[in-house]
């Protein structure tokens, strides 16, 4: 007589797929990192060298970062950015002709 074979088990399930990765286009990173320097940029404006390069790279990485789901803060970034380059601006004007005349002050009184 004829052997029986035993019953075929199902076929297994298929994997559960991979999770998509970002997509590599996306620069939300830099419309986040352009805000921030622009909040920096604020509140450092007075302080010529921290004022003037964080608007500076603020006002780049937020147009870098305008064709990005993080539009709104790009925009933002460069805003404030831009207001903080300005504020250092004025600072650095003001503030020329106050160390200037300090100087010649000091110069006088020490005789040199």
């Amino acid at each position: 007589m004829a052997e029986q074979l035993p019953p075929v088990p199902p076929p297994a399930a298929a994997p559960a797929p991979m999770p998509m990765p970002a997509a590599a286009g996306d620069k939300r990173g830099l419309a986040i990192a352009s805000l921030v320097l622009g909040i920096i940029s604020l509140c450092g404006s007075a302080v010529f060298v921290c004022g003037g390069l964080t608007s500076v790279i603020g006002i780049v990485l937020g147009a870098l970062g305008l064709n990005s789901k993080g539009r709104g803060m790009a925009i933002a970034g460069i805003v404030l950015s831009g207001v903080g380059l300005v504020l250092t601006l004025v600072f650095r004007v003001a503030f020329r002709g106050v160390f200037n005349n300090l100087w010649q002050q000091f110069i006088i009184n020490r005789g040199f």
